[in-house]
């Protein structure tokens, strides 16, 4: 894979990306990271990469001169064949505007031979940028960053956690919050053992068994891989209900579990 990022921090990447698994991904030939400095593609002395915005009010949007140029000298397909999915590429607008970036968009992205990330600024970039140009526009979250740089190593770090090989342990990328496999789907709903199929992921313990005065629970400790997986599966659904209700409406869930659930909440009056 190939990822491309489009930005006027360019300085802002020598540290995210030089870490942990996007650095293995590289290394092992995986994947390609190269980032772009937009000013580079500016006509003036000055450098200037943005304006005013026609009509008025604060602050200074990006223009789409530098933009349009810098992704031209990319090569990229054309945008009609990007979306219509003829080749396996896309350019990702980040801005505050965007759709909700989620593991689900993440699976998709990592599909891709050629990813380009454009960092909006936190005024906005010229619309014509993200009518013409970009394929999709993706925020990280319901609050506004000063740019997308924080938001582009974001998105990297989880798309090339998916890469085959980049994780030691391919299962565990299918063993974490947010993930949906169809491998572990049944008519009793997940196994929990396997995967979190749209919940959060259940509580994880390591030695000493004791800690403190704080002891491992017994379920973990017993062995009978059906105890713990009922158990492992009970926690999950306890502490989605408790921190994210809302992917409750999206899971897979068995009988047993919405039993479960419902006697949570009539114990919570």
């Amino acid at each position: 894979m190939k990822a491309d990022i489009v930005t006027i921090f360019p300085d802002f990447f020598r540290g995210p990306l030089d870490h942990g698994i996007t650095r293995r991904a590289q290394e092992m030939g995986l994947a390609k990271i190269q980032v772009h400095d937009l000013r580079e593609f500016t006509r003036d002395r000055h450098r200037t990469v943005d304006d005013r915005p026609f009509g008025g009010g604060e602050g200074m949007v990006l223009k789409p001169e530098p933009l349009f140029e810098c992704l031209e000298s990319m090569r990229l397909a054309s945008q009609e064949d990007r979306v219509a999915g003829r080749v396996k590429q896309s350019v990702v607008l980040l801005s505050a505007q965007g759709q909700r970036f989620t593991q689900k968009v993440a699976a998709e992205l990592v599909l891709l031979d050629r990813i380009v990330f454009v960092c909006g600024r936190y005024e906005g970039v010229d619309e014509r940028v993200a009518d013409f140009l970009a394929d999709r526009e993706l925020s990280i979250g319901d609050y506004v960053l000063s740019g997308g740089e924080i938001a582009a190593a974001v998105i990297v770090e989880a798309v090339m956690r998916l890469l085959p090989g980049a994780v030691g342990n391919e299962a565990s990328t299918q063993q974490e919050s947010f993930t949906v496999d169809a491998k572990v789907r049944g008519s009793e709903g997940a196994d929990s053992t396997c995967g979190s199929n749209g919940l959060l992921d259940y509580p994880h313990y390591t030695r000493p068994a004791e800690f403190r005065g704080m002891a491992v629970p017994e379920a973990l400790m017993s062995g009978n891989h059906e105890e713990i997986r009922k158990w492992r599966r009970k926690r999950a659904l306890e502490k989605t209900l408790r921190n994210r209700p809302d992917l409750l409406q999206g899971a897979m869930l068995s009988d047993e579990d919405k039993k479960f659930l419902a006697g949570i909440r009539r114990d919570r009056g």
